[in-house]
């Protein structure tokens, strides 16, 4: 027997997600987490003590001084950059401490 009221799983998704909108603000942190690691690379990601997101900011923990200085020269594009991995404007700035 044919079911009539069938959805496509992105139109489903996509009204789940509206209806929850912290658990998608969630994911969307994660995959900027997520997206420090791919865009940055392993040899960052191996001087990177913390990272977690906050009121749209994005706080990062580095042990390199030098490091942390190339990174805050280049806070404008990283957040661009991340922003784009992520599929989305998940933040608006960069806290490099």
């Amino acid at each position: 027997m044919k079911r009539n009221n069938s959805q496509k799983l992105g139109e489903l998704l996509r009204d789940f997600f509206e209806d929850n909108t912290e658990l998608y603000e969630k994911m969307m942190e994660i995959r900027i987490r997520r997206a420090w690691q791919e865009v940055l690379g392993p040899m960052v990601l191996q001087y990177t003590r913390n990272v977690y997101v906050k009121d749209k900011v994005l706080y990062v923990s580095l042990t390199s001084s030098v490091l942390r200085s190339e990174l805050v020269l280049c806070r404008e594009k990283l957040v661009k950059s991340l922003n784009d991995y992520a599929g989305s404007q998940v933040i608006r700035d960069i806290v490099i401490r």
